[in-house]
């Protein structure tokens, strides 16, 4: 009986108990791990102003220091045959991934006869015997062995022991790792500092909610995950107990000097992994970039920006030279390393990330709202596109077999550079460049490429610049044979800077040999990411994401790399991978670029580039436009060219205007390119009628665009190669203006004001000394009328309604005539719709007799938006 219960006893204690909250005692706990007493406690994670509640329903075991890298090697020796370089037996364990640390954490479990965490089918190891892959890997939360800690786990012990102050830094450390627990934070030792340490989550979206025993995401696309709580490459100023990843993406596969990890033990049952399914609060993006200070960098307004929504996983971008608007094309196709074409008509990007294992497939789409024309390279793998003019003048797209980290030269050298045309929306033939996956950049006689190392190959012979050191987002410039890339705060580029910094601090500029030329530090608060050659224009500039302190790609931001100067373009909460396009200025030499389609010029009255706004526009929607609008102001704000169903309109209508100058535009533009013009529109403001003749010389001499039409007979046989693509190169004064009419057509709505006092300007009493005035006005219109009927255009006059109180004054309106000289304009106007069947004369004045109240006013001779809404709809049932 005796020997019965002693061996009953044995059984029992060799039992792990599935229902108890901490690690089971049938052992003796590994010394170095303290006990955390979480159970019925909680933890806030945070992310983006977003807490999300980590309860916990159990206690576990932290180690108190990282693992060592001697104990690591001990361990792993007849695993994977993987040996770290130890400095001292208390050098922590580091450049090792993800999978290293899970295998490592089931191999200290059999050493000590307990059960493995983790379980798999299948390891992939690296040529340096580190585990990339690991299939089917599953986490037995309900088991008691080592495993790294859960994101929740280690942010509560860190809580009770955060002391920044007491780590190893960026300004301390000498940019090497220290042995642990040289620095000590209460029960723990390096928490904050010496090495960044992987934990078990994948990188999630949080939600304001409460999760008890909460595991993280899913892992989806990248499959991004946590790692916790600095380095020492990272300033103190960005440590942070809520950061959860690097400078870049961090995935299973992930090897850096400066990342390690501590195990944790404790079993628990009923883990939560949690994504949210809505994430319209965190996707929010603003446009920052003042289009003006673009401009005067980059002396052209037609300049557009595409980057990685990281949140939606979707396209965005932002077309300056239409809208301050940020358009996103949704997708079910993840997409990675947008590159905006030559034209900037298409955009180019991949399904998969840089730096992880596995195939890709290559996309181009139009850079429209829907992303129209998608087509697919069909070959086996494809990766980080990059757009190349050839010297034929074709375009062809670069790209790279797989895009993983190049550190081991063997391994780079299996994977390709290959060259595909791209023209008129298909792809060509596929010609293969070089041996090695060169996504940096290709040009004659060089290439470039950064994962882990600068590797490039110049005139055929393979090397590495920054003496080996570690970079990443490099960029190649075809138009300066310079080479842009972001460090890791290394030795070379410290030297150069002549001051210490910290990860992705500064972006590099080095010759075509490697030479470093030029350096740019980040904002304060922020690092660089995802840093590009801006593209198109040869500018000397960059773009890149800003990276807050906690990790996440905030912003997204023009480098002037001559004067440093940075210019916010967007602002969002996860902004990737940004492509900046900007109009080549040497676009052909067929045209003068002095001259062509400069329809306004720098130090003019801003309301001159009201006309120029809507010239751009009517050469970009020549081929669209059956109905025009021409006039003064009172058409500007009262002609809703969205709202008329007869046919696609355009409002062209401007301040500072006459009808000479109306059909001036209208024959010699509208005649002459409007292939499906049905109607004209033409607002008769008679008492603009007294500037007949002055403001056509007044265009002619200030702004170039409309001598230069006129000097090649405005270009009736045909358009000049490139012509259009000049259109939103000048200078725009009104921003306001510019977005406000792209937005709607040419209309520029006003609000209800009210129609006022009866206001005159100027002498009302002009045509009693300038009457030829408007006989000149009726023969112009006449005459136009004419030159319409032979194209089969109909011309719609109309007289806009004004304050009804200047039937009170002596003053038809706010510009004259006096009242006296009215009744005969109205009947030549009337002769004039009776001998031309294809002129149609509408009077909404009525003599001041109208029917358009204050609601419907503006101002005292101009409608609101409900008054032009009356107005449009008369003139859109007559045109139909």
């Amino acid at each position: 009986m005796v020997y019965f219960l002693l061996t009953f006893t044995l059984l029992l204690l060799s039992c792990s108990d599935e229902n108890s909250n901490s690690p089971s005692s049938n052992h003796l706990f590994a010394e170095g791990f303290v006990k955390v007493k979480a159970n019925g406690n909680f933890v806030y994670l945070a992310e983006n102003k977003i807490q999300l509640k980590a309860v916990f329903d159990y206690d576990f075991y932290l180690g108190e220091t990282e693992v060592l890298c001697t104990e690591f090697n001990e361990l792993m020796k007849n695993k994977t045959e993987a040996a770290l370089p130890c400095s001292t037996s208390l050098t922590p364990a580091a450049n090792i991934t993800f999978f290293d640390a899970v295998l490592f954490a089931n191999e200290k479990s059999k050493k000590e006869g307990l059960d493995t965490v983790y379980t798999y089918s299948k390891i992939h190891l690296t040529n340096g015997k580190n585990a990339g892959d690991i299939e089917n890997l599953k986490f037995l939360t309900h088991v008691d062995g080592y495993r790294l800690p859960t994101e929740g786990e280690w942010v509560f012990a860190a809580s009770k022991n955060w002391d920044v102050e007491n780590s190893w830094h960026s300004g301390n450390s000498d940019f090497l790792a220290h042995d642990v627990c040289e620095k000590k934070e209460g029960d723990f030792c390096d928490l904050a500092g010496n090495l960044l340490e992987w934990v078990n989550d994948y990188r999630g979206n949080f939600q304001d909610t409460s999760i008890t025993n909460y595991l993280g995401g899913f892992g989806n696309g990248v499959g991004e995950r946590v790692v916790k709580g600095g380095s020492y490459r990272n300033d103190v100023k960005a440590f942070s107990l809520h950061s959860r990843g690097d400078i870049y993406a961090v995935t299973s596969a992930t090897k850096e000097p400066y990342i390690g990890f501590r195990l944790a033990r404790g079993a628990f049952k009923n883990g939560v992994q949690f994504e949210p399914t809505s994430l319209k609060e965190t996707t929010a993006i603003a446009v920052k970039g003042n289009p003006k200070e673009i401009y005067n960098l980059t002396g052209t307004s037609a300049f557009k920006l595409v980057f990685r929504n990281h949140h939606t996983k979707n396209l965005n971008y932002i077309d300056f030279n239409k809208s301050l608007e940020v358009i996103e094309i949704k997708d079910s196709i993840d997409c990675y390393h947008p590159e905006i074409s030559p034209d900037g008509n298409w955009v180019a990007f991949c399904d998969r990330f840089e730096g992880l294992e596995g195939n890709s497939n290559l996309y181009v789409r139009r850079l429209d709202k829907k992303g129209s024309s998608l087509k697919k390279l069909e070959v086996k793998t494809a990766a980080i596109p990059r757009w190349k003019i050839l010297e034929n003048g074709d375009t062809a797209i670069i790209y790279v077999s797989k895009a993983t980290s190049n550190k081991d030269f063997a391994t780079f050298k299996t994977e390709k550079t290959y060259q595909v045309g791209f023209s008129n929306g298909e792809f060509g033939a596929v010609e293969k460049l070089f041996q090695g996956n060169f996504h940096g950049g290709v040009s004659k006689d060089l290439a470039v490429t950064g994962s882990s190392l600068l590797r490039v190959n110049n005139l055929g012979k393979d090397t590495t610049w920054l003496m080996g050191e570690q970079a990443c987002n490099v960029s190649l410039s075809n138009h300066y044979r310079q080479t842009l890339f972001l460090d890791f705060g290394s030795k070379t580029g410290r030297n150069f800077a002549k001051e210490n910094y910290t990860v992705h601090q500064r972006i590099l500029i080095a010759d075509s040999n490697g030479k470093l030329l030029k350096t740019v530090k980040a904002p304060h608060g922020y690092t660089f990411d995802h840093s590009e050659w801006t593209l198109g224009n040869p500018l000397y500039m960059a773009v890149a994401s800003l990276t807050d302190v906690n990790g996440n790609h905030k912003k997204i931001a023009l480098v002037h790399l001559k004067d440093s100067t940075v210019i916010e373009l967007a602002e969002g909460e996860e902004l990737w991978h940004p492509s900046f396009w900007a109009m080549e200025k040497s676009i052909s030499n067929e045209i003068d670029l002095d001259s062509a389609g400069v329809y306004f010029t720098k130090g003019n009255q801003y309301n001159f580039s009201q006309l120029a706004i809507k010239m751009e526009m009517m050469w970009q929607q020549k081929d669209s436009i059956q109905i025009l609008g021409l006039g003064s102001s009172r058409l500007d704000r009262g002609f809703v060219s969205k709202e008329v169903t007869a046919g696609y309109t355009l409002n062209m209508g401007h301040p500072n205007n006459s009808i000479d100058v109306s059909i001036f535009i209208g024959k010699n533009y509208g005649f002459n390119h409007l292939k499906n013009l049905k109607a004209v529109v033409i607002s008769l403001d008679i008492g603009l009628w007294q500037h007949v003749g002055k403001y056509i010389p007044y265009y002619r001499l200030l702004f170039p665009g409309y001598a230069y039409d006129e000097n090649h007979l405005f270009w009736a046989d045909s358009l000049p190669r490139d012509f259009l693509k000049r259109m939103g190169c000048g200078y725009q004064e009104s921003l306001e203006d510019r977005y406000k009419y792209l937005g709607d057509r040419g209309f520029y709505s006003t609000p209800a004001n009210g129609w006022g006092e009866a206001i005159t300007e100027g002498n009302p009493d002009w045509a009693k000394y300038n009457s030829i005035y408007i006989r000149w006005a009726l023969e112009y219109l006449e005459e136009f009328i004419a030159q319409a009927k032979e194209k089969n255009i109909t011309v719609l006059g109309v007289i806009f309604p004004v304050n009804p109180k200047y039937k009170e004054t002596p003053s038809f309106e706010k510009y004259g005539p006096l009242w006296e000289y009215i009744p005969s304009v109205m009947d030549s106007l009337k002769a004039i719709e009776q001998r031309h069947k294809n002129f149609i004369f509408l009077d909404e004045n009525k003599m001041g007799n109208h029917d358009y109240s204050d609601k419907e006013a503006w101002d005292t001779d101009h409608l609101s938006v409900e008054g032009a809404l009356k107005i449009t709809a008369k003139i859109d049932s007559i045109l139909k």
